[in-house]
């Protein structure tokens, strides 16, 4: 099973930034998997947000593309989604999730929930207007 710790959320105006981080296993760069970040707001269903592959290939939900930027560190074992202009839309809880496999393209956008076999706890995200 593969360890995730998602980390860097916290609350900011309208407009502000933040970059959230996820701390995985080394097992997980080690192999060829795909990497998610995923949001859940009150009340609502998870939704993907962005993905990236073994390849370095990349997917963005259509509300975030332009915005935020997904990315990773394979010699720290880090994941990463830098995010701009942040809206108070975008408060939620943020998820990174891995996936065995898992190609973009190939095998769709990965921005599917039940595509995603492991789960960190989440770090809240709050933008007040």
């Amino acid at each position: 099973q593969v360890q995730l710790v998602e980390s860097g959320g916290g609350s900011v105006q309208a407009g502000g930034s933040l970059r959230l981080s996820c701390a995985a296993s080394s097992y997980t760069f080690g192999r060829s998997y795909c990497m998610g970040w995923f949001r859940q707001a009150p009340g609502k269903e998870r939704e993907g947000v962005a993905a990236i592959d073994a390849d370095g290939d990349t997917s963005y939900a259509d509300s975030v593309r332009g915005r935020f930027t997904i990315s990773e560190d394979k010699s720290s074992h880090t994941l990463y989604l830098s995010m701009k202009n942040l809206q108070p839309v975008d408060t939620a809880m943020y998820y990174c999730a891995a996936k065995p496999g898992g190609w973009i393209g190939f095998d769709g956008d990965m921005l599917d929930p039940g595509d995603h076999s492991d789960w960190g706890q989440g770090t809240q995200v709050t933008v007040s207007s």
